[in-house]
């Protein structure tokens, strides 16, 4: 394999901290990536977006932590007991499948875009947007759907790079919110990951400063990938 060669993106304003500035380390293949090396640039802090594959790279700023779970070790917390009790006795349940249905997501997408982030760059939605979250050639990609009855409430994408599952995006109806989704997607992805003899779930960066990035830190024990090695934290 050729040597990694990689870019530096322009700074933008920080997604996550106000005043701060952001720049990208972006990967520029001189072959086309591969699930087995997008598995090793996960255990090296690196995220993917669409096709791209990226870590921060800030020169001042070190916050963006990766955060991957065992799910061997894994323990759920009296207060997610509570999240997966109330979600059983409301009758929901998750499944864990290959394929994307487009035209049933979309619409389940743009509302969940239209009441989160109606102040945000995504909104409002397109359809492209969310092709452009699931498309990427050379990595299987898998979808976490949560049921209440017959009822798609909420869609988790995910990777599925062969040992590992990496949670990209999660989006999920209004009327659900009673049922923290966000916790509750990780907490099904960790359970399935475990029944799958996979070695980490990735939960994306965390950044300590960042209170609606505050959730990942819930999930213990976990690993963090701080200054160039991966830390317990139990």
């Amino acid at each position: 394999m050729a040597p990694l060669q990689f870019g530096i993106t322009q700074p933008n304003p920080c997604s996550y901290l106000e005043q701060q500035q952001e720049q990208l380390a972006v990967l520029l293949p001189a072959e086309p990536v591969s699930a087995a090396l997008y598995q090793q640039l996960l255990a090296s802090n690196f995220r993917r977006s669409g096709e791209q594959t990226y870590t921060p790279h800030c020169p001042t700023c070190r916050a963006c932590q990766s955060v991957r779970i065992s799910p061997e070790h894994w323990q759920p917390s009296r207060s997610q007991r509570r999240i997966l009790k109330k979600a059983q006795t409301a009758g929901l349940r998750y499944q864990l499948i290959d394929q994307a249905d487009i035209s049933r997501y979309y619409p389940l997408f743009s509302a969940y875009i239209a009441f989160k982030h109606d102040d945000g760059i995504m909104f409002p939605a397109t359809e492209q947007q969310l092709i452009s979250m699931i498309n990427c050639h050379w990595l299987p990609v898998r979808f976490l759907e949560i049921y209440q009855d017959d009822q798609l409430v909420s869609v988790s994408i995910i990777d599925a790079p062969g040992k590992c599952y990496s949670a990209v995006y999660t989006f999920f109806a209004a009327t659900y919110l009673q049922f923290s989704p966000g916790k509750l997607a990780i907490m099904y992805l960790i359970t399935q990951a475990k029944r799958d003899n996979q070695q980490f779930v990735y939960l994306g960066y965390l950044v300590s400063a960042c209170q609606k990035m505050a959730y990942k830190a819930e999930f213990r024990p976990q690993q963090r990938f701080i200054q160039g090695h991966w830390h317990s934290f139990a």
